[in-house]
């Protein structure tokens, strides 16, 4: 009877009962009454629990899991519910979701009609990555008296991995292109010049750009033909990937490090589309977790899987390291994404020698973040003077920040500042601008 549990309606009733033997003490009469109600909750007891235990297979429940979880994303989980009783039942659904999400209070109730099923979803939000255990999907089932439920229970255990955010890897790619983002408004890359390789040459046609004509061919033909482009294609793209103690600065519960692995993913997918090479790479004392560039059909899921299980450590990034292996590692000219986190103008002078030792041989974007807390800070209206004194700090960050970005500028070294959530969207950006100004 393990499965039996009293709902508190039976309580109440009897607590009814109890009364009505308490007024039976002063008036005598109602004493049959409450032997008649007793007697009719018993009843009721029985005709109850033979209801829910009087057939098998009474409720089908199934849940129904992605593939894996997109870390930092919402990620639909399903229950499809079953009603093989002949008459309409009410259900509490509670499913023993991973421990990572801390939530206590999981409870989905449920109307179902005799013979019926019902199909409903519930949302998670993984804020790490790794191995997520589900326990049972728990069913209590109520018949129309409610004096007692049957507790089914359905998929005992379940294990699910939580890789880097996936979810919206089409909705990246159908930006991209179109070349352009909403972030604030449409943000439209510009071709400047011709950045293409040459395809064919052929017969012109009113709207092809005049500068395009090949006045050699129009000579030999006796009319005007123009030379056709396509994208330049296979260029290497690396993304490095900081996975010291600065990057574990969390932003609405994901870490910087986090927010890094998920743009690579979104930024790895728009490559591959674009038929340039993908390649990354991680480090702290030293780097690890390489992935050579290439533009195969696998490579995706091979930067996926090297970027699942990546943590941030306690020491500090050994820059020069990095340096030599990006020497011995990378010998083409490439396009490098180093996703780091830089909080003073001391912290860049100390590493400028080796960053500039990159840009030297490649084309180097460094990618670090604005400090949400205190951008909500600037441009405030402070009513005391500790706001005062909290402004003026945050304004000191926010300013050498702006120093940072003007002294990588100096030596030719790309940036992209930005907000943690609005960091996919800013990186696809600049290798977009990057592919349309032919740079590389």
């Amino acid at each position: 009877m393990k499965n039996l549990y009293i709902n508190n309606r039976f309580f109440f009733t009897l607590f009814g009962v109890g009364f009505t033997y308490i007024l039976a003490f002063f008036f005598p009469v109602l004493m049959w009454v409450a032997h008649g109600l007793l007697t009719l909750v018993v009843i009721a007891f029985i005709v109850d629990f033979m209801l829910l235990f009087n057939q098998k297979n009474a409720v089908q429940a199934q849940r129904i899991l992605p593939e894996k979880l997109s870390n930092g994303d919402q990620n639909s989980i399903k229950i499809d519910l079953k009603n093989n009783y002949p008459f309409t039942i009410k259900t509490k659904v509670i499913d023993e979701i991973p421990f990572q999400f801390q939530k206590r209070d999981f409870n989905i109730d449920r109307t179902i009609d005799k013979n019926k099923n019902v199909l409903f979803e519930y949302i998670l939000e993984p804020k790490e990555r790794g191995e997520y255990g589900f326990g049972n999907l728990n069913i209590f089932v109520n018949s129309p008296l409610g004096l007692v439920s049957k507790r089914f229970a359905f998929q005992k255990e379940a294990m699910l991995p939580s890789y880097p955010s996936f979810i919206h890897l089409r909705k990246y790619e159908l930006m991209a292109l179109q070349n352009e983002f909403l972030l604030g408004g449409i943000k439209k890359i510009r071709k400047l010049g011709h950045t293409m390789e040459f395809e064919q040459i052929k017969e012109y046609v009113p709207g092809d750009d005049v500068r395009t004509i090949n006045w050699k061919a129009t000579s030999k033909r006796n009319q005007l033909m123009v030379n056709q482009f396509q994208d330049e294609k296979s260029q290497r793209i690396f993304m490095l990937i900081d996975n010291g103690r600065t990057m574990q600065m969390p932003f609405n519960g994901l870490s910087l490090l986090d927010y890094s692995i998920n743009a690579t993913m979104a930024l790895s997918h728009i490559i591959l589309k674009k038929n340039d090479r993908a390649g990354m790479m991680t480090f702290s004392k030293k780097t690890e977790h390489k992935v050579a560039a290439d533009n195969k059909s696998g490579q995706l899921r091979k930067i996926s899987e090297s970027l699942y299980n990546i943590q941030t450590n306690f020491f500090e990034s050994d820059f020069s390291r990095l340096y030599q292996d990006v020497k011995y590692t990378i010998g083409q000219r490439s396009l490098i994404l180093l996703f780091t986190n830089f909080e003073t103008l001391d912290a860049v002078n100390r590493q400028m020698k080796y960053l500039r030792g990159i840009a030297k041989n490649h084309l180097l974007v460094i990618i670090f973040f604005k400090n949400a807390e205190l951008q909500s800070l600037i441009n405030t209206n402070p009513e005391n003077i500790q706001e005062v004194y909290d402004e003026i700090i945050a304004e000191k960050f926010e300013y050498e920040k702006k120093l940072i970005i003007q002294e990588l500028r100096k030596y030719g070294i790309y940036t992209v500042y930005t907000l943690p959530e609005n960091l996919n969207i800013e990186v696809i950006n600049k290798y977009l601008e990057i592919k349309a100004r032919g740079i590389l």
